[in-house]
Order: structure tokens, then sequence, then C-alpha cells
């Protein structure tokens, strides 16, 4: 909003920097952190009052985790509010991949939503099924890839190789939808520990603002050997509302946890991060950046697809955080360790970037 006024207005001087997606991105981050902030206790003494007995606690995991009884659930609302608002502020609203990317936070979220409700609403972890959610997640998922291949080729680059890429043709298309959604369900599982899933969605989110910048403009990504995207800089400015709304959560979520963000948060943020590595053309990229959530999403395929065939589990639990949690570490431990391998992890998905 403020940037089309400053277009319109033509402002000059000081206000003239409201027009650099650095400057934006800047302050859309001090934003979203300072609306996170303000309204995040109030936020949260009204979860707690309309849910009552608060997020329900699984009988069968960590009997660490029963102490957790009564925490309210659903501050993932609280990080889209802080997101939504800021962005709304700061960012360029004629870009197509803005609104594609609004789509997926937005549906992701309320999918989440409703998935959240059903879990307080009937005091149960089962929520709504498996299939409903995925459907709807591909639908909101498809859309949005229309939006966002409308506007690029429908090449899957490849890293640590100077600019090639294979073409895809319509099969982009599902491509596409299916890193949203898998980026999407890949946080939600990671989102188990206090703290777990929301610092690497801020790395992760911090790293594509860098990739976003430079695939945005002509020179850097010439220079770097990557595709150069028209548009794909604003989604610097929409990492940068991500790791605001984030850290503020962070602020309330950090152990021991005043709110769990539910799946309304990590859905929202997961799909936001597929939705942006769809349209800054790293897809392949944002498996490396975030390898912690695909490696968490993994442990659960791995250990349902054994037990079905042997009756055996290959780790103690899963997803795998609680498998380290059984071996007797601290959730702390898992925590901060879990967010050393993801700052690892941002590091090795930029350095493909000069790689190439």
């Amino acid at each position: 909003m403020l940037y089309l006024l400053a277009e319109y207005l033509n402002f000059e001087g000081l206000f003239n920097l409201v027009r650099y997606q650095t400057a934006r991105a800047g302050a859309t981050l001090l934003t979203a952190l300072l609306i996170g902030l303000v309204i995040g206790p109030r936020f949260i003494d009204m979860l707690r009052v309309r849910q009552g007995k608060g997020q329900p606690i699984r009988e069968d995991g960590p009997q660490t985790h029963l102490a957790k009884r009564g925490t309210p659930t659903m501050g993932g609302l609280m990080i889209l509010v802080s997101l939504f608002i800021s962005m709304l502020l700061w960012m360029d609203l004629s870009n197509p991949f803005i609104w594609a990317c609004l789509a997926v936070t937005g549906g992701f979220g309320l999918i989440g939503f409703l998935d959240d409700y059903d879990k307080v609403s009937k005091a149960s972890h089962k929520g709504v099924s498996g299939r409903t959610r995925l459907l709807f997640e591909f639908i909101v998922a498809g859309a949005a890839s229309w939006i966002i291949v409308s506007q690029i080729n429908t090449f899957l680059y490849v890293p640590f190789v100077n600019d090639f890429g294979i073409e895809l043709g319509w099969f982009y298309f599902v491509f596409a939808a299916f890193v949203i959604v898998g980026a999407g369900n890949a946080v939600n599982l990671t989102d188990g520990l206090d703290g777990l899933a929301t610092m690497p969605v801020i790395i992760a989110a911090g790293t594509f603002a860098i990739i976003a910048y430079l695939v945005g403009r002509v020179d850097y990504s010439a220079y770097l050997g990557i595709p150069h995207v028209p548009g794909a800089g604003e989604m610097a400015v929409f990492c940068a509302a991500i790791m605001g709304a984030g850290l503020a959560f962070l602020w309330f979520n950090a152990p021991p946890a005043a709110v769990f963000m539910g799946d309304t948060g990590s859905l929202a943020l997961g799909g936001a991060l597929g939705a942006i590595a769809v349209a800054t053309h790293h897809e392949v990229v944002l498996a490396i950046v975030g390898g912690l959530f695909v490696f968490e999403a993994l442990s659960v395929i791995i250990q349902v697809f054994w037990f079905k065939r042997t009756g055996k589990r290959v780790f103690r639990m899963a997803p795998i955080h609680h498998h380290f949690e059984q071996l007797g570490w601290s959730e702390s431990k898992v925590v901060i360790r879990f967010w050393i391998v993801a700052i690892v992890l941002a590091l090795l998905g930029l350095a493909t970037l000069k790689l190439r």
C-alpha cells in the first residue's frame, strides 16, 4: 500500500526509500515483529480462555509432553495477523507473485485452523482427516501454481549447474503444487517441540530473501548463472515479513511455550516457503535449505512404510525429533541442535549460488 502510494505521489528524498525492496524488507520485518509483540499477550489470553484445556496432548507421545497440557494452540493466527498487516503496508500489491503467496499462506492457514479447531472442540489429536486436508491443500496449491507459472517458464533448474534447466512442460504445474503441499506438511510435522519449527522457518525465509533479491536482479542473476525471474525480488519483502512474524511468535513460543502455533501456523508458513521456492525457480534448493523439514517428513514416511510391512520400527518414535527425545536428549538440546543443523543447511543452500 505504501509502495503504491509512493509511486502515485512520486515521493522524493527520504520517503523515496519506500521504492527500494531492501528498505521495505527491513521495514516489513520490523513492522511484523512489533505487531506480533504487541498483540501477543492479549492474543494468548484470548486463546487460553476460549480453548480451556488447550491443545490435546497424545498419550502415546513422550511422557515429558504431558506437562504441556493446558497450553493454548492456534498461535499461528497471531503470525498470520502480523504477517498480513505488514505485507499490506509495505509490499507491491500489483505483483502477481505476492497474491499467489498470499493465497497459499491464507488458504493453508485456514485449512490448519479448521484442523486445530476440530482437535480442540473434540479434545482429540486426530483433527480433520488426512485425505480431506490434502485435497484442499492441492486445490489451493494448484491455483497458486497457475498464477506463478503464468509469470515464469516451466524449466526445473538444477543447482551446481550453470544456467541448466529441464523442461517439464505442463507437468511443472503438478510439480509446483507438490512442492508447495510437501513444504507445508513437512513444516507441520516438524512442529512438535517448543520453538523447533519456528527458528528453522525464520532461517529458511532469511535465506530465500537473499535468493529472491538476487533472482530478481538481472545483473546479479547473470553474474551468478542463476535464472532471472522479473518481479521475484518482491519475494524478499515477503520473506522479511515471515521473519518478523516468526521472531515475534518465537518470543512467546520459546521453551516453555506459552502458546503453540498449531497447524494454523505450520501449514501456512511451510506452504509459503514452497510458494516462494517455486516463484524464484529454486525448488531443489528448498530441499537443501529446508533439509531439516525434509528429514522430519522422511522419518515419518520411513517409519510408517517399514512398520506396515514388518511390524517393526526404524526409529523409536517418529517424527525424528521424538526419536532423539527417546534416546534421552532433553527437549532444549534437541531444539538447539536442530537449529544448528538448519543454519548449516541454509549455508549449503546459499553455496549453490556461487558454485554454479
